[in-house]
Order: structure tokens, then sequence, then C-alpha cells
């Protein structure tokens, strides 16, 4: 049975980095569901290549809806990590112990949300030194899985191992 998978997204994210897992997401039966601010806008991919609209707003959802976090990555992570309601929102599958699925700078919300103490972990190379400021034992690899839970990887490059090690998970 498929899963319910919420994507925290908004303007300038890495256009690969959502459409590529969405797609296997979907392909492979679970349901992947955008929020950001409002519901029913559009966001734009940095590359200008995709455009996303969003399903849900952050004030209509709650975590327990959803059995999986992804977190793509570009300008969007840092620009969520400023409103405490999506900073909550992610801290909430960490606590619960739910798969979270961050690429690229999507760790940022995990650094803002203070849930990667002790956390194998990597992401893009900008936000290393972030990511071991906030606890995080960071490898510079394409793909690492911590505690059957975890999944993050560094950049565009890394979306095929990203995506078979998320789908494990799933």
């Amino acid at each position: 049975m498929g899963k319910k998978i919420a994507c925290l997204i908004t303007n300038m994210f890495e256009d690969s980095e959502y459409t590529e897992p969405a797609k296997s997401f979907k392909e492979a039966g679970h349901e992947v569901v955008t929020i950001e601010k409002e519901q029913g806008k559009s966001v734009k991919g940095k590359q200008g290549e995709a455009t996303v609209s969003i399903d849900k707003g952050i004030d209509d959802v709650k975590p327990e809806d959803f059995d999986a976090l992804f977190l793509p990555g570009g300008f969007s992570p840092d620009q969520l990590r400023a409103d405490d309601r999506f900073v909550q929102f992610t801290k909430a599958f960490m606590d619960e112990k739910k798969p979270v699925f961050a690429i690229c700078h999507g760790p940022q919300l995990l650094i803002t949300a203070k849930a990667l103490e002790g956390r194998d972990a990597t992401g893009f190379k900008s936000i290393k030194v972030d990511m071991e400021y906030a606890g995080a034992k960071y490898a510079d690899k394409e793909v690492v899985v911590c505690q059957n839970q975890l999944v993050t990887s560094r950049q565009p490059d890394d979306i095929p191992a990203f995506t078979r090690e998320s789908l494990n998970l799933l």
C-alpha cells in the first residue's frame, strides 16, 4: 500500500531534486503532497524548468497525517526554515522516527529543527560546517542512511542513490 509523503517546498527549489524523486515515489504507488504557506499557489524551481502547484497550506496539515517527509534542496529550505511552522513540522517527523528524505540544502530545515545531533548525514558541501555544528556526523558520500529513518544526499548527481534508498525505507 502506498505511503503519504509530505514535501515542504517553496520558490527557488532545485528543480530536479523535487521532480525526479517525486516522479519515482509516485510511480512506486506513493502519494506526494506539496506543502507551502498557502494552498493553490505555484512555486518555481531555480533552474526555471519546474513549476509545482501547492496541494496544502502549512496550517492545514499535521505531521501525523503523513508517513514520511521529503525535503528537496535549492534555496527553498533556507526560506522555509525562517518560518517556525515548517521547522516544527520537520522536527515532528524526526521526533517520531518517521522517514525523512533530505537532499542538498534540505538538511537546513533539520539544522534549524535541532534534529541532527548524533546523526550520520550528508548535504551540499556549503552546509557541511553548519551540519557539523548541529551535531551531525557528516560524510561526503552520495547517500547516507541513518538508523533506518533519515536519508540524505549532497547534490543532483546523487538523485538516483537518494531515490533508491528513500524507496527502500518506504
